[in-house]
């Protein structure tokens, strides 16, 4: 098989196919009499397989799996795909905290803030905790108070205020501090209880299409290594 037919296949160029090779992503080629490199299906196999863990593992990620896999390193290769599907359930778990979090909720937005922030006194006898709490909170990273720059206290705006008014709630309702943290710092990104569904959605979406990858990926690899092992068996028959 030419390069410029496996890589046809799959709508690359020749010169990216030879880069692939020499990156170690394929296997090694023999070389024709004029020289030209010589491609079997068990190329074209790993290169299938590449291009399906790049999907789901990232560009330096699948190239380092195929390059252990050519070298005979199965185990750092087995490792390599593991780490990425544990990272992807401790995502799940992240936003499954930040969901329930979130459901938990009451209905009731905070009553606004009108006119300049809140003391640290004023804010806690507002939801009805001690100053000293709302500091713990601020070491946890559950608050972000703005400074006087004549007094340099802390004051807290309506952000401010309704990010204290949630994490009074969670604690309430028994969550620990750094799921508390969690769920804040993920309501200040979004902007907002109503922009925070919107991504939590759209997470579930992207974990999901990432587990899908990373299921083909591995289908693609299994078959690969299927290919390796019976290449294997031919090149050393049995006595």
């Amino acid at each position: 098989m030419r390069p410029v037919d496996l890589a046809r296949e799959h709508g690359l160029s020749a010169q990216a196919v030879r880069n692939y090779g020499d990156a170690g992503v394929l296997p090694p080629t023999e070389r024709g009499e004029t020289g030209y490199r010589r491609y079997t299906p068990l190329h074209a196999q790993a290169l299938r397989a590449f291009l399906a863990l790049r999907r789901g593992h990232g560009h330096q990620r699948a190239t380092e799996i195929m390059r252990a896999t050519n070298q005979g390193d199965t185990e750092s290769a087995y490792r390599l795909v593991d780490a990425a599907h544990v990272e992807l359930l401790a995502e799940r778990d992240t936003r499954a905290e930040v969901a329930a979090a979130l459901g938990s909720l009451s209905g009731a937005a905070p009553a606004p803030v009108d006119g300049r922030p809140l003391t640290v006194g004023e804010l806690a006898r507002r939801i009805g905790v001690h100053p000293a709490t709302l500091r713990a909170w601020e070491a946890e990273g559950v608050l972000r108070p703005e400074r006087d720059r004549a007094t340099g206290y802390r004051e807290y705006g309506p952000d401010r205020v309704r990010d204290a008014e949630v994490a009074r709630q969670l604690r309430r309702g028994g969550y620990p501090l750094r799921h508390v943290a969690r769920f804040v710092g993920s309501l200040r990104e979004a902007g907002g209880a109503d922009a925070l569904r919107a991504f939590l959605d759209a997470w579930q979406d992207r974990l999901t299409a990432r587990s899908r990858d990373l299921l083909a990926g591995a289908a693609h690899l299994d078959a690969y290594l299927t290919l390796l092992d019976r290449a294997g068996r031919a090149a050393c028959p049995r006595p």
